[in-house]
């Protein structure tokens, strides 16, 4: 059968074809996506790589450890904090077994009072409270150091009259100690209605009278003292008169301990 003979024109010839793809360089064609998807172009420096999973599960196991070794670390540091409470606690209640504390008892003996004239038309004031305090420790092996710092105040309807402080000493076991402070105010002004009645009170020969003591104490157990504790004392004292030879009606003591 003959050869079939192609136009020359139809046809390029093998040197031109050479010479293109010479001159033209393959360039890949990006396949096009698939019908109905949609492409979305995200910039590089948005871009975040997730880490191999061996990686990952490198990664977790550390976590997990950290988090163990903490969980651990914090109950080792509640159990120390349980067992020093409990070792204090034990301490106090042998303490408490072997001493047998008791708080002191305070009273006040007498009152002796001057500086007021209630017939005078001034409404101001100077008075001076000579004061006897008696102190009892009831405990058998516990002494008490009477710090200083001390305060005693005497009150009238939330006025102020005078003040001073305690002497500082020794006080030791089983031991009743009657002490007295003198204490002073002046230039207290009261006003009309509270003079009124205090005139009235008198006559009546009731008048009442808050004494508060704070007290910086130590207390000693054998050989061993605490830190400073500080007793409160309220007492409420009624006078028959304002005057030097005034005499108590009545009067109660409450004792706190603040720790």
């Amino acid at each position: 059968m003959a050869d079939k003979i192609h136009p020359a024109g139809d046809s390029p010839s093998v040197a031109e074809t050479s010479t293109d793809l010479q001159e033209k360089p393959l360039i890949p064609q990006k396949p096009n996506p698939p019908p109905g998807t949609y492409v979305i172009q995200i910039p590089k420096d948005q871009i975040y790589r997730l880490p191999p999973p061996e990686n990952s599960r490198r990664h977790q196991s550390g976590r997990s450890k950290s988090r163990r070794s903490f969980c651990c670390c914090l109950s080792w540091i509640f159990c120390i904090f349980f067992l020093i409470i409990l070792l204090i606690a034990l301490a106090a209640g042998i303490l408490y077994l072997i001493f047998r504390p008791k708080i002191p008892n305070y009273s006040v003996d007498s009152v002796s009072i001057k500086g007021f004239n209630l017939s005078s038309s001034d409404l101001t004031f100077s008075p001076e409270f000579d004061v006897t305090v008696m102190a009892e420790n009831p405990n058998k092996k516990i002494g008490i150091y009477y710090l200083e710092g001390s305060s005693v105040t005497v009150w009238h309807s939330d006025v102020e009259l005078c003040n001073g402080v305690l002497p500082t000493f020794y006080q030791g076991t089983k031991n009743v100690t009657v002490f007295k402070t003198v204490l002073k105010g002046e230039g207290i002004r009261v006003s009309s209605s509270v003079e009124s009645t205090l005139m009235g009170e008198q006559n009546r020969g009731q008048i009442p009278l808050e004494l508060d003591l704070d007290v910086p104490v130590k207390i000693k157990f054998g050989a061993v003292k605490t830190w400073t504790i500080t007793v409160k004392v309220r007492c409420d004292v009624t006078v028959d008169k304002l005057t030097e030879n005034s005499k108590i009606v009545s009067k109660d003591c409450n004792v706190k301990v603040k720790l």
